[in-house]
């Protein structure tokens, strides 16, 4: 099986000016697609020329897995996000929201600490736990929580690559205009 990197769900400049054209041009259409270039290089001839990224992300390590799991990652990033406005989950999942954090302002507090407080490189997510209710959680590099058991619906990527060109070192600003490009939909299409 041969990995493509997907097409966008909206224009490059849809995310704008939160995201910049610029932006997505070098994090979606150079580091992206260099991790399925790749991990295309990597499996061809192996066990795994015909697994899937999740099965990848469960099964592989080394080089394998960082490539899988960042094409996957990357790919999970780009359908959490839309063209800005001013939104909130609703039905189902808001009331889980509550349910777990006891307000929405709390939980996107939580979820910007973990996502500010990633060293280095990673990725911040909201997640089904294995009780069936919703955590955040942040991994390190290309660390995915389907590895624990764990059910993603949403995440913000922290890597540099990001943000940089559009807000520099200033990481909590990346992550609180974050909230102005969450397409809600898609993540309670998740549940």
């Amino acid at each position: 099986m041969t990995h493509q990197l997907p097409d966008l769900p909206y224009s490059k400049n849809a995310l704008e000016p939160i995201i910049s054209e610029r932006t997505i041009e070098f994090h979606y259409g150079k580091h992206h697609q260099t991790y399925v270039t790749k991990l295309n290089e990597l499996i061809q001839g192996t066990g795994f020329e015909n697994s899937t990224l999740e099965d990848l992300i469960l099964k592989s390590d080394g080089a394998i897995f960082n490539n899988a799991a960042q094409v996957w990652n990357h790919t999970f990033y780009w359908n959490c996000l839309t063209s800005p406005g001013n939104r909130a989950p609703e039905g189902k999942l808001m009331q889980m929201i509550i349910d777990s954090f006891g307000s929405f302002e709390n939980f996107k507090k939580e979820f910007a600490q973990a996502a500010a407080t990633q060293f280095g490189s990673g990725w911040a997510w909201l997640v089904v736990n294995k009780e069936g209710k919703l955590d955040v959680t942040k991994t390190p590099n290309a660390e995915n929580p389907m590895q624990q058991g764990l059910k993603p619906l949403l995440t913000c990527d922290v890597w540099e690559h990001a943000y940089y060109l559009d807000y520099q070192n200033k990481r909590p600003d990346y992550v609180e205009k974050f909230w102005e490009i969450t397409d809600w939909e898609k993540v309670a299409q998740r549940l």
